[in-house]
């Protein structure tokens, strides 16, 4: 039997109020509709922040929604794990701003990097702190204002994208009823150029030229998105659940992450995991990068979808390529 080394205790979320469906893009001049664009991807509307909105500002209301329903004080957390493509400046990071915000005097702080797939990343690092010992109990952010990157007048993505940040409280488990039982990690840096932001970074600096030629903006080559994103999360849901010595059958809910509902379907069918087993609300908020599956599995725990004993499947994908999987009992 797996002993699972860290367990889920609590989660949370923090989401813009402001919503864009799908008709609101007409107001921007795009050749597009609402029948076009659910048509290709199951998107209705999005959450997108407002300009006093920050990464770490949703991040600190999901992190203490999170914190709340674990009974867990800021003293307590050892370590803060912030993923994001959206970080609020680029030194320091976004998760020092957050350990200041809640408080959390304690705890190293860090940002990671890994795009769609950021949660499931530092839900592993964290795991790998508390089976070292360093840690015992640790805060996992994925928060993301992607509204901030977008090209707004590219139709093929500035649709795709909303904004929201989900946090996870872990802690060291002390029973064998229930944790993570498996994870598994991947890249491919070689296809980094059909998703990514060409300038803005140290190689390519912001200056006039890249302002002018929107270079900065996410870019990306949709078509070869989704045939390796299908591809890949089959690949980690097959892993994580032969790690975890379980088939799809053993699944009681596939929380994959929200890009595009025909990637999800394609997901499932693979894992033999029937549709009503797995939660979507890439409908009502669009690609919120790695705070997806954070949100949508507070979302599912609040409605009675995850309870104690529930296990779940985690699978990501993202920009760089990453991918990567987690199977949880709750």
């Amino acid at each position: 039997m797996i002993r699972p080394v860290a367990y889920v205790a609590g989660t949370g979320r923090g989401i813009p109020a402001k919503v864009m469906s799908n008709h609101d893009f007409a107001a921007l001049g795009l050749d597009t509709d609402h029948d076009w664009i659910v048509e290709r991807t199951g998107i209705v509307e999005r959450h997108i922040g407002a300009p006093g909105e920050t990464t770490m500002s949703m991040a600190a209301t999901a992190s203490r929604a999170a914190m709340k329903r674990a009974d867990v004080s800021a003293g307590e957390i050892d370590a803060i794990i912030l993923s994001t493509a959206t970080p609020d400046r680029l030194l320091p990071s976004t998760a020092v701003d957050l350990q200041a915000e809640l408080g959390a005097t304690r705890a190293a702080a860090f940002d990671i990097s890994a795009a769609c797939s950021g949660w499931v990343y530092g839900m592993t690092i964290a795991e790998g702190l508390i089976s070292s010992g360093v840690v015992e109990t640790a805060l996992v952010v994925g928060a993301e204002k992607m509204s901030a990157i977008v090209d707004w007048q590219d139709r093929a993505s500035c649709v795709l994208f909303g904004d929201g940040a989900g946090a996870t409280v872990l802690k060291r488990a002390a029973t064998a009823d229930r944790g993570i039982l498996s994870v598994y990690m991947r890249s491919d840096g070689s296809l980094a150029e059909l998703l990514w932001r060409p300038s803005g970074g140290a190689k390519v600096p912001y200056a006039q030229a890249v302002l002018d030629d929107r270079s900065t903006y996410v870019k990306m080559a949709g078509r070869e998105v989704f045939k390796h994103a299908v591809r890949s999360m089959a690949d980690a849901c097959d892993r994580a659940l032969d790690a975890a010595r379980l088939t799809g059958q053993d699944i009681d809910i596939l929380i994959p992450h929200q890009a595009n509902v025909r990637i999800i379907e394609a997901t499932a069918k693979h894992a033999n995991i029937p549709m009503d087993k797995v939660y979507v609300n890439v409908d009502r908020y669009g690609n919120t990068s790695s705070a997806s599956i954070p949100i949508a599995l507070d979302e599912a725990i609040e409605r009675g979808r995850v309870a104690s004993g529930t296990t779940a499947l985690f699978v990501a994908f993202g920009a760089g390529f990453t991918w990567g999987s987690m199977v949880v009992r709750f």
